[in-house]
């Protein structure tokens, strides 16, 4: 479908119960929960299309921003997540197909919990939550895409025109714990060190007791 497809398309669900997470993690969502993904072409090789993972990570924070209220308190966690009053809300998860250096399609998965939270994870970084039990607002997936898909498109159209540097910024404006001391994990490591940002890949930037250090892939916990 995704190969017919000529420009860009959102795909939404209403349950899902086979999903697939982050590493490969099991995930499921219950009705109720908003779960989609926008099927596109874009240009640029694989470290481009990573980056639309800051650009869903923005317009996740804008929609959830207009749904729930100047009142709820919103961060986003890097390098995936955004965080509703301290809780993981949402996720986001991107698949590629191509070849070599070339992205031939991109899907930009996000899952967010509207109505309900999942069981939590004792290994997981941050106890899942829900709009409506953080906020009391019940607010349909379609509703929510609404505010989603603009949101992304504008984003979008920023990262296209101006590059990843004010995505990037903007990024870093709401990114929680930016400046204090978090743990990255990864398969065999783990490095302690002080949140000094991201680079021009999306990298995030350590400080160490070791030096100043690039990390391109890991799981965070504060």
């Amino acid at each position: 479908m995704t190969a017919q497809m000529a420009g860009k398309a959102w795909i939404i669900t209403h349950d899902q119960y086979q999903g697939r997470g982050r590493r490969g993690r099991a995930w499921a969502m219950p009705r109720g929960n908003f779960a989609g993904s926008l099927a596109l072409r874009p240009e640029g090789d694989p470290g481009q299309a990573a980056l639309y993972s800051f650009v869903a990570a923005l317009a996740l924070y804008d929609a959830l921003t207009a749904a729930c209220g100047p009142a709820a308190r919103l961060a986003l966690k890097w390098p995936n997540d955004v965080l509703l009053n301290g809780g993981k809300v949402a996720g986001i998860l991107l698949e590629s197909a191509g070849q070599g250096a070339r992205v031939s399609g991109l899907a930009v998965g996000i899952g967010v919990n509207l109505a309900a939270a999942p069981p939590a994870d004792p290994g997981a970084a941050f106890a899942p939550v829900s709009v409506a039990g953080e906020t009391g607002l019940t607010i349909p997936a379609e509703e929510f895409l609404d505010l989603l898909a603009p949101a992304f498109a504008a984003w979008e159209a920023r990262f296209l025109t101006e590059g990843f540097g004010p995505i990037r910024e903007a990024f870093l404006a709401r990114a929680a714990r930016l400046g204090e001391t978090i743990i990255a994990r990864t398969g065999t490591t783990e490095l302690t060190g002080r949140f000094e940002g991201i680079d021009q890949t999306g990298a995030l930037i350590l400080t160490t007791a070791a030096g100043r250090q690039a990390v391109p892939a890991a799981d965070v916990f504060f």
